[in-house]
């Protein structure tokens, strides 16, 4: 079906902000603990450098995105500007990076509720079952994980209101938190400081100095960061200009309160109860200033904003494979909905990755922390590549805004060094990385080299008889799929056939031109050499398999003619391939609905 533009509320600066701010300030809850153990006492300032990455991938984002209005992130802006295998790897990471996410969350949310209960549960007499807590912790995490499952399959997704209000909860008990924290530091003294500063020098020596320190709590530390790649997953559900101002916002949360409880935590308890408190840091230092009640408080906003990032993370999730299964990246049968259009084949399969990766690492918050890093820092580092590639392949693309060219370096530098820094802080973070990621992309690439496949298997299917007949009409079902092609000029002609041979399972091809109605004597020239040039490029044999026809329709390019013909053949936009949108158009990409760019 043809994609329809319903008129709907878009989310303000307000509601956009606390979607993706629950995201990534979920990880103040764990992360200031990963920075002390890592760094000692100059966490706050590798957090603060941490801030100083986000603030150039602001740039990175702004210019795919404002160039690219479209939901789908790094595997978007790869669509449509390199090679479809690129674009796969990207969106790859990026279910491995919400994978982890999801784990992650559901873990942390546990242990917080878990640290609060042990310290409740035995003034009302329930102290043995306390001592019993730790057996049903993974337990627990699953069942959290198969709720929202559930929850997402019946049709329940995340309110932007519901988010907004865990968003602003969240911030009032930080804010709480770090006042609290103040208060007790200026009453208590020093000593805590000075033993951690004295701490601080075994970590130097054990790590080789001070520099390798930083660069290895730096890379560790990078999953402060996670979730700043959300706002460009649901771009198209924000008002104009609202996108830009997220990732400011985002970006001022990072900087002020991840360094503030990092610097906090260090004057109120020791390192080593830091390292044992890793999972549940912030309950451990609320209980300690604060009691019960600022414990209560600290953990009831950690479960509940930690929740909302697993259903984030099922949500995200279920968009991005559908428009991978859509695009020919994932199998077709990801893209069947339920009657309440949930994704019951995504949600599942998402659901048995995340437990399967949970019971590999035992839970283990480093572990996680590491493999969801590399997921990230991949997903991150792909974007800042495709910015670069961008530039090269769509250089006549309208931008409303160009990031400085230095900045765009200076940031795909810091992230593929976090990479290489978390590879060297436990080869295991690799290993456990490859064993999903390996796999992933060789079931993407035999869905996107189909084509290649049923060549060399033709053979051995027909043999089969029957059984190969229902493997072709299975597994090879892109090859009876059209994509369609508005074309301009014959020049770009080869070039486009080239890219669909080589990027796309279809077999069959429809090229079409729109009229040009204050240029009619061009106009009729053009269309003639288009209907003459194909003839020959079918008897050339360079596209054997590609069966290709052509159509004119009397309209000018732009979004009513996209609208009209997607209609008129039923077809999804995202099997409209274009060439790039330029300055001298009077209308935007966004209007387009999602068609691709090619050229």
């Amino acid at each position: 079906m043809a994609v329809r533009h319903q008129s709907h509320t878009k989310l303000g600066q307000v509601l956009a902000t606390a979607v993706c701010g629950n995201d990534i300030l979920s990880s103040a809850l764990y992360v200031s603990g990963i920075a002390a153990i890592f760094a000692g006492t100059y966490a706050p300032l590798v957090l603060l450098s941490i801030a100083g990455v986000l603030f150039l991938y602001r740039t990175v984002y702004r210019e795919v995105v404002e160039a690219l209005p479209i939901n789908g992130g790094a595997y978007n802006a790869l669509l449509n500007s390199t090679l479809k295998p690129s674009a796969a790897m990207a969106g790859v990471m990026t279910i491995l990076s919400y994978v982890a996410t999801a784990v992650i969350s559901a873990k942390t949310a546990v242990e917080y509720l878990f640290y609060f209960l042990k310290q409740e549960l035995p003034r009302v007499g329930y102290g043995t079952f306390a001592e019993r807590m730790d057996l049903l912790v993974i337990p627990v995490v699953i069942a959290i994980l198969f709720g929202f499952a559930v929850l997402v399959i019946s049709g329940v997704k995340d309110s932007a209101k519901v988010a907004a209000g865990i968003f602003f909860l969240h911030i009032a008990s930080l804010t709480a938190f770090v006042v609290v924290a103040a208060l007790y530091i200026m009453k208590s003294g020093g000593a805590v400081a000075a033993a951690n500063a004295l701490a601080t020098t075994t970590i130097l020596s054990h790590n080789g100095g001070l520099w390798p320190t930083l660069f290895l709590a730096f890379s560790a530390c990078l999953l402060g960061v996670s979730g700043f790649e959300s706002s460009a997953n649901f771009v198209e559900e924000q008002e104009p200009g609202v996108f830009r101002k997220t990732l400011r916002n985002m970006t001022i949360g990072v900087m002020v309160f991840n360094p503030l409880i990092a610097y906090v935590t260090l004057k109120i308890l020791p390192l080593p109860n830091i390292v044992m408190a890793k999972d549940f840091v912030l309950a451990e230092v609320a209980l300690t200033i604060g009691g019960s009640l600022l414990l209560g408080l600290i953990a009831i906003d950690a479960f509940l904003v930690l929740c909302g990032a697993v259903l984030t993370s099922y949500v995200g999730v279920s968009g991005l494979a559908q428009r991978m299964s859509l695009d020919g990246c994932l199998p077709g049968f990801l893209s069947k909905g339920s009657s309440k259009n949930s994704r019951v084949a995504i949600i599942f399969s998402f659901f048995a990755l995340c437990v399967s990766i949970l019971l590999m690492t035992h839970g283990e918050l480093l572990s996680l922390a590491g493999v969801y890093t590399i997921s990230f820092l991949g997903v991150m580092s792909l974007f800042a590549i495709g910015n670069l590639i961008l530039r090269k392949t769509r250089d006549e693309l309208k931008r409303p805004y160009k990031a400085p060219l230095v900045f765009v370096i200076i940031a795909l530098l810091a992230t593929i060094s976090g990479l290489i820094g978390n590879i060297a802080i436990d080869r295991r973070n690799a290993t456990f990385f490859l064993m999903y990621f390996i796999p992933a992309m060789v079931l993407v690439f035999s869905i996107i080299f189909q084509k290649d496949l049923y060549e060399n298997l033709s053979s051995i299917f027909k043999s089969w008889g029957p059984i190969g007949a229902f493997f072709r009409r299975k597994f090879f079902i892109a090859s009876r799929e059209r994509v369609y092609v508005f074309v301009h000029r014959t020049e770009a002609l080869f070039r486009i056939l080239q890219y669909i041979n080589n990027n796309e399972g279809a077999h069959n091809v429809t090229i079409v031109h729109c009229a040009d109605l204050g240029h009619a004597d061009h106009q009729t020239e053009r269309k003639k050499e288009i209907e003459e040039i194909l003839p020959f490029i079918r008897k050339a044999g360079v596209f054997p398999h590609l069966n290709i026809e052509f159509e004119y329709i009397s309209k000018p390019f732009g979004p009513e003619a996209i609208n009209y013909f997607a209609h008129e053949h039923s077809v999804s936009n995202n099997k409209i391939f274009i060439g790039s949108i330029h300055e001298s158009h009077d209308f935007e990409y966004s209007d387009l609905g999602g068609v691709r760019i090619i050229l």
